[in-house]
């Protein structure tokens, strides 16, 4: 169970019985990602019913990429590749606040596929495909079950919804994954948004740097380059996902002139603890991508054996405050149930106020006095 499956001697091209120019096209990669119990035994050569994988699909699919499956060192849920792309038979068990729609978009749709939730913002889910399903999906409810992009119909509706609301300054792209659709479909998004005046920023939110490389192409960051400003948030959880490919992906997207975001999930067994987070967020802005969010996952079925208690991402922020440079530092936030909105959550620096006196705690807990 132990077999190292990116270090061994042959290349995972071998593994996957392909060559290396199609384990380098994304396309090839997304056709083939392991879906079905019988390419899981091929792949992994593990027994699926000592993991109880059946019974779990039949609830919530799942999809790895080639590449992804490729960095798994260890075939059990300690790796955190494993742990975030593997079925886990706890995902059948669920407490008692979970539900399947924790962030309450779909009661907070404006027109289909777009919620208009905060004031100045609106998300535009473009489609259900990912390349991989992570397990701790906050839209495990949809996600993965029947992939489909959102149609031209659909946009013009958004658009007229969009040109109506005059305080709508900023619309992220997500889904699914926006970068699984073809360059046509996402300049199509663009073009649908880019001519409205009043919006300022267009972002997109994607995994594909992290899960497929490989559909960072030329051509889909000259297309992108032609709709400026943009922002991209990508999501890594741990520093085994920042490879030679990732990196390289990263870089194109930067040197195209768009910056890049980081939103991390804090995960039991996989991240939960300082050292892990801070080797993540250093090396996230080696790269350079900005750590943005911690997010303390969020209540949604399926993923009750990843939730790690409040106090240990206050702990965690903690301990990153004055060992990691600020720009490093992400936020705390807790994705407030019923789409109340992120809150955030910081360590209690301020001890109060006595005459014209503050009382603060520094990183150390040492007690410092501010005059105001």
């Amino acid at each position: 169970m132990e077999e190292n499956l990116r270090e061994e001697s042959e290349p995972p091209q071998k593994r996957f019985r392909c060559t290396q120019k199609q384990w380098n096209d994304w396309n090839w990669q997304i056709s083939n990602r392991i879906r079905t119990i019988k390419q899981f035994k091929e792949i992994f050569n593990i027994d699926p019913s000592t993991l109880k994988l059946e019974e779990v699909i039949k609830k919530y699919p799942f999809a790895i990429t080639p590449y992804y499956a490729s960095l798994i060192k260890k075939l059990d849920y300690t790796d955190p590749i494993f742990a975030q792309s593997v079925p886990n038979v706890f995902e059948l068990e669920d407490s008692k606040y979970l539900v399947d729609d924790p962030l309450n978009e779909s009661e907070e749709m404006a027109v289909p596929f777009l919620v208009h939730r905060y004031k100045d913002r609106a998300l535009l889910l473009s489609t259900t495909t990912c390349s991989t399903l992570c397990r701790f999906c906050t839209r495990k409810r949809m996600v993965g079950k029947k992939e489909c992009h959102i149609s031209s119909k659909r946009l013009e509706k958004i658009k007229s919804y969009l040109l109506q609301h005059e305080e709508i300054k900023d619309v992220i792209v997500s889904g699914g994954d926006p970068f699984t659709q073809e360059n046509s479909f996402i300049e199509e998004i663009l073009e649908t948004l880019r001519p409205i005046p009043h919006i300022d920023i267009i972002r997109f939110g994607t995994r594909v740097p992290v899960v497929l490389p490989q559909r960072i192409t030329p051509k889909l960051v000259a297309m992108l380059k032609k709709y400026k400003p943009l922002w991209i948030n990508t999501h890594f959880n741990h520093s085994s996902e920042i490879t030679p490919e990732s990196i390289e992906a990263c870089r194109k997207i930067i040197d195209a002139g768009i910056p890049m975001g980081n939103q991390t999930v804090l995960l039991k067994g996989v991240n939960d603890n300082s050292e892990t987070m801070k080797e993540l967020c250093r090396n996230l802005i080696k790269i350079p991508v900005k750590p943005y969010y911690l997010y303390s996952a969020d209540l949604v079925r399926g993923s009750e054996h990843f939730r790690t208690p409040v106090e240990q991402g206050i702990n965690i922020m903690a301990d990153l405050r004055g060992r990691l440079s600020g720009i490093a530092i992400p936020t705390f936030v807790i994705d407030a149930p019923g789409g109340k909105g992120k809150i955030p959550i910081l360590p209690n620096y301020y001890i109060g106020k006595k005459d014209n006196l503050h009382y603060l705690k520094n990183f150390e807990g040492e007690e410092v006095i501010y005059p105001d």
